[in-house]
């Protein structure tokens, strides 16, 4: 390609990877949303109003154990079949079951088997997220410079924001659009939307190419013919690192959004409405935020950003539930607006500091498990421990001390993983390491 064509390729790929991981997330960030506000009377109507809390969050941690599961089965499809086939096919998959979400019958109507068909469609969200955020990254990293691999990898982090501003925005309008039928039959609105941008979301991935990285690997017949046991074998204290390092970022940023309804409505007494104005201001600011920390990265370092980040959650945690339970509505939603910033300062750099430790041909398997380990961990159990905390207690201190713990251990993994911001990632990182670079014993044309 000419320096031209190549650029336009990058752009590309970064639109690409930005519009589908925004779709994937506006699907996932839905349903947590519902599962705060109207899912515990849809489909636990019987239960007391926290345990049909805790049954509506603890199906929403089921989508996050599925995420692992996702991320091995796609990541192997990833590393042996290419970055773009596999991007489409998380894409569909996850479109699919949101849509389905939004026609499904209620308890109401068929009873418990209600709730089991909403597990069976939280799992397929699940696994199309475990598959689609080490594709999108390496999508927008694999076009691009050394230079700006940070830069370039915060794009489809830059999904989740814009992911979360559409749901609230479409599920405040729904709201306001349909009133007191929003619980009998509104909600499904936002899901059945769904089912357009995924169309938009596959047209734009159909239009790009494949990565170089990916097809210079394919023409030295260096495809890894068991990426996801290949990179369990040798990058197993990356995979454990990735997965801890997010702890400080990826359990507050459930807490602060999707917790912050439960807290907001039931303790505070504050309209629905508002706290979802909030959170959309917050993901306004990270619209900004991502891709400025995600620049800063390639000047400073991702560990430092990213150490920085950690420092300022820890203390934010104590801050923001004192300034939440003052319940003044101006200094709530202030808090609420600016809760995500020191989860920006992580999430920026993230992305490339999780891609950048593994070599090309098991990038994809060894990102994505590492990645999506972490919502076993941290993201699927945050609000659900947040409730019972603060059942247990009566107070939101509580959870900031969990807050804290988690930016502890993230803290030291972060110090541990192995800077690789300056190799070339499209070259085998044995041979930079100063050993032969390992060629697979049965390579795997794709």
């Amino acid at each position: 390609m000419t320096p031209e064509e190549h650029r336009k390729q990058l752009v590309r790929a970064v639109v690409a990877s930005t519009v589908g991981t925004s779709i994937e997330w506006y699907d996932y960030f839905l349903y947590g949303t519902m599962a705060a506000l109207v899912f515990p009377s849809l489909f636990f109507p019987k239960s007391a109003a926290l345990t049909g809390t805790l049954n509506s969050f603890a199906i929403f941690f089921i989508g996050f154990a599925a995420r692992p599961v996702g991320a091995w089965l796609f990541g192997t499809y990833g590393d042996r079949m290419g970055r773009k086939a596999t991007l489409i096919a998380t894409l569909l998959l996850m479109g699919i079951a949101t849509f389905l979400i939004g026609v499904m019958p209620t308890t109401s109507q068929i009873g418990l088997s209600a709730a089991v068909i909403l597990i069976v469609l939280r799992t397929c969200q699940g696994l199309g997220v475990g598959g689609e955020w080490g594709g999108s990254v390496l999508m927008s990293m694999e076009w691009g410079s050394v230079k700006r691999k940070g830069f370039l990898a915060s794009w489809p982090q830059f999904g989740v924001p814009v992911g979360l501003l559409i749901s609230t925005i479409v599920v405040a309008a729904s709201s306001a659009a349909t009133g007191s039928n929003f619980l009998v039959w509104g909600w499904r609105i936002p899901f059945l939307l769904s089912i357009v941008l995924v169309g938009i979301g596959l047209y734009i991935r159909l239009g790009i190419m494949e990565t170089p990285i990916f097809r210079e690997i394919v023409a030295e017949k260096r495809v890894e013919a068991r990426p996801m046991t290949e990179v369990i074998k040798l990058n197993w204290r990356e995979i454990i690192l990735s997965a801890l390092l997010r702890l400080p970022e990826q359990a507050p940023f459930y807490v602060f959004t999707v917790f912050v309804y439960t807290y907001g409505v039931t303790a505070l007494k504050f309209q629905r409405q508002f706290l979802v104005y909030a959170v959309s201001a917050a993901a306004l600011i990270s619209f900004v935020a991502i891709p400025l920390f995600g620049h800063l990265s390639d000047r400073f370092g991702r560990k430092p950003i990213y150490m920085i980040g950690i420092g300022l959650t820890a203390v934010w945690g104590f801050a923001y539930y004192g300034l939440y339970s003052t319940a003044i509505p101006i200094v709530v939603f202030l808090t609420i607006m600016v809760s995500l910033i020191p989860h920006d300062i992580q999430y920026g750099p993230q992305a490339a500091l999780i891609a950048e430790s593994f070599t090309g041909r098991l990038r994809y398997s060894g990102a994505s498990l590492g990645y999506q380990l972490a919502s076993v961990i941290a993201g699927g159990p945050a609000p659900l421990i947040a409730v019972y905390l603060f059942a247990q207690t009566n107070s939101p201190f509580s959870i900031s001390a969990y807050i804290l713990v988690c930016c502890v251990i993230g803290f030291a993994a972060t110090a541990l993983i192995k800077d690789r911001s300056k190799y070339d990632h499209a070259k085998e990182y044995e041979e930079q390491e100063g050993t032969p670079p390992r060629v697979p014993a049965r390579p795997v044309i794709a």
